[in-house]
């Protein structure tokens, strides 16, 4: 343990960031997950709806700086790519 008081201050901000961040994962992982079950199921109504709560989602962690943009991109880019694949299906 630390002995100096700025850094066990430091300590418990970095605590309280990392349970803000895996948090924000936590959820983020949820609703990506909830599109890919949605697009695996050929449903392309749900599927739409969940690419929006997932991109809101992804939005939201960058601003936060819990992930990096072009991360965020990345998998947005892929879920609409998904969707078009499915709509293409259809």
């Amino acid at each position: 343990m630390a002995n100096i008081k700025s850094q066990i201050k430091r300590i418990g901000t970095n605590e309280k960031a990392r349970l803000r961040n895996k948090s924000v994962k936590s959820s983020l992982k949820t609703a990506v997950r909830r599109f890919r079950e949605a697009a695996d199921g050929g449903d392309q109504d749900a599927a739409l709806i969940e690419l929006r709560a997932a991109s809101r989602e992804l939005d939201k962690a960058v601003s936060k700086g819990v992930i990096h943009a072009n991360q965020a991109a990345n998998k947005k880019s892929a879920m609409a790519v998904r969707i078009n694949d499915l709509a293409d299906g259809s």
